[in-house]
């Protein structure tokens, strides 16, 4: 019965989920598709903060490299990513040594990105990152 409610009607899978737990009714769960849904909240987790990192990297990239062509739109990207990346490590810090550890790859992305859209040479970028995590989250620091 579970197995079918969670492909035919999401949300009343979640209703009846949430009262089986509550009433304590652990035999009647459906433990698969619940692990699934948990794990798959983790991902999301991570891709949110990888997908906002990415394009922070990207606007700080444009910033520091075609200064010419500041824009105060970029400035506000910039600050805006900023925020809801530091949103959510308030509510999931452990998710910074996360993105410590990952940075290379959402820096990667964002290097490609700029060099397609500002039509500027890869090689005009620096091949790692050059920024930490720390300097890339701080609200106080900006490139002038």
């Amino acid at each position: 019965m579970s197995n079918n409610l969670y492909e035919q009607d999401y949300y009343l899978w979640i209703e009846d989920v949430l009262k089986k737990i509550q009433e304590k009714r652990w035999d009647e769960m459906d433990w698969e598709n619940l692990w699934e849904e948990i794990d798959d909240m983790g991902k999301s987790q991570k891709q949110r903060l990888t997908s906002n990192l990415r394009i922070l990297l990207m606007h700080l990239l444009k910033w520091e490299f075609q200064l010419e062509k500041r824009i105060n739109s970029w400035k506000y990207t910039i600050i805006e990513h900023r925020r809801r990346i530091l949103e959510q490590l308030e509510s999931s810090p452990s998710l910074k040594n996360y993105l410590t550890l990952n940075l290379e790859a959402p820096y990667q992305k964002a290097r490609k990105d700029t060099s397609l859209e500002t039509n500027l040479s890869l090689n005009t970028f620096p091949n790692q990152c050059p920024y930490t995590i720390d300097v890339v989250l701080d609200e106080n620091w900006f490139l002038e």
